[in-house]
């Protein structure tokens, strides 16, 4: 049996190339990646542009109709990735993906593309991904051994962040020189990367997890999700962050077009120079041996100073540079809590833990939008901006008096998991940075 305690020292930057499936998975998503990123910076100004009046409400049910899904069906999709093959699953998602995407360039395409069609392929898309994404976030828990997942999430976000370091900039120049149609394309074409990895793959080489055949797994999952304290704290950080502070597709479309009055190209700038934030945080991510639950909301902290500051920037280059801190400290965010509830969870309810997260992280964000879209017509984006730092700031100061009064400075979760009297779980204390605490009459290291 693996031990779940880990050395705590930091692991070589690149340790999980060293292993060919993850390789294969890390460049095609990479390539695709960079495509969905120039989808999206199309999409957005396709519909702020092209197909309504510069309208925030309309940006913000298209990032609300392709969000939801996740947050509606993910009971459903964490329990199907507990039980099903997760490298087919993915197979599957990807390729209606890319049906998806080049459905909507031939329709842009052909003149026929409407706000009413914008809004049904947003959620489709969000159907899909609600399915997505579980088996994806997953599967790398299937590539990597349990002492590298910290380093694999790392350098996916690294890839994912890369990516939109490069797609909104390259998407700007495409539309600025070529219009929006090339840019939805190219979106369709880089799913071949993606699926292309994921057959190509050893699948004898996959450290598959016990799969799950009960006939109640989704209350199951969702019983063991309500009965760990840290991952509902988890969960409270993520669910702000996504509501209220990752709004960006809206707020810097705002803040490009109606406060700086700047076009396509400084408007694909922008998702760029918040990337060189974001893609620094994931390199961070990889070198770190474990997660630590105070690094996250001394980052959460950070992000509500920078974004307030952002709200009253008075030019568009003293606004670009406030997103490259913004990015790292959201992305210092998210991949400590990604990393923390899938060090932390059982194998067999992975899935479903996960899924749970993801349904708070994606989920959160159709709400958010809504609320900022709105504030953004009628107060400006600068507001909106506002709001989102007052909310995080909160937040970040609500649970970290709740950490100090419940259990003092060191948030003491091997009371509540296992459940078993008086065993500790390395996992979780390592997970949350608490290190040497006193082991209760009895107790001894879980393996």
């Amino acid at each position: 049996m693996i031990s779940n305690r880990t050395n705590g020292t930091a692991v070589p930057m690149f340790a999980s190339f060293g292993i060919f499936n993850y390789r294969l998975f890390w460049i095609g998503a990479l390539v695709s990646n960079v495509g969905g990123w120039m989808f999206s910076t199309a999409h957005q100004w396709m519909v702020l542009t092209e197909l309504t009046d510069h309208s925030a409400t309309a940006l913000g049910y298209v990032t609300a109709l392709t969000f939801a899904p996740m947050a509606l069906l993910a009971p459903v999709a964490g329990a199907l990735t507990d039980r099903f093959d997760r490298r087919k699953m993915l197979l599957t998602t990807q390729s209606l993906l890319a049906v998806n995407a080049f459905v909507v360039w031939a329709l842009y395409a052909s003149g026929v593309m409407t706000l009413g069609l914008a809004f049904v392929f947003a959620t489709l898309s969000g159907v899909i991904q609600a399915f997505d994404m579980p088996a994806r976030q997953t599967f790398v828990s299937e590539m990597v051994p349990r002492h590298l997942i910290p380093n694999a999430i790392g350098l996916n976000s690294a890839q994912f962040n890369a990516a939109r370091l490069v797609g909104p900039g390259v998407a700007g120049l495409v539309i600025a020189g070529f219009g929006v149609g090339p840019a939805l394309l190219i979106n369709g074409i880089s799913f071949a990367a993606v699926l292309a990895g994921l057959l190509l793959m050893r699948p004898d080489e996959l450290l598959r997890s016990p799969k799950v055949r009960e006939r109640n797994a989704i209350i199951g999952g969702i019983r063991y999700v309500a009965g760990r304290p840290d991952i509902i704290a988890v969960m409270v950080v993520v669910a702000t962050l996504s509501m209220f502070g990752m709004q960006f597709p809206l707020t810097n479309a705002l803040m490009a077009t109606t406060e700086f009055g700047k076009g396509a190209g400084e408007f694909g700038i922008l998702g760029s120079a918040m990337a060189v934030g974001t893609f620094a945080a994931a390199l961070l991510a990889a070198k770190r041996a474990r997660p630590r639950f105070r690094t996250t909301l001394l980052a959460l902290a950070g992000f509500a100073v920078t974004m307030a500051l952002a709200a009253s920037a008075p030019t568009y280059t003293t606004y670009m540079l406030l997103l490259v801190p913004m990015g790292l400290c959201a992305i210092t965010v998210l991949t400590n809590c990604n990393a923390m509830v899938q060090m932390t969870t059982d194998p067999q309810f992975r899935g479903r833990a996960l899924s749970v997260y993801l349904a708070v992280n994606m989920g959160g964000s159709p709400i958010g939008s809504l609320v900022l879209g709105r504030v953004c017509d009628v107060w400006g984006a600068r507001a909106g901006l506002a709001l989102g730092a007052a909310m995080t700031g909160l937040v970040a100061l609500g649970v970290a008096v709740w950490m100090m009064r419940r259990d003092g400075i060191e948030l003491r979760l091997d009371r509540y998991w296992p459940p078993q009297l008086g065993v500790r779980n390395r996992a979780v204390e390592e997970a949350l940075g608490i290190e040497g605490t006193p082991a209760e009459p009895g107790a001894g290291a879980h393996a």
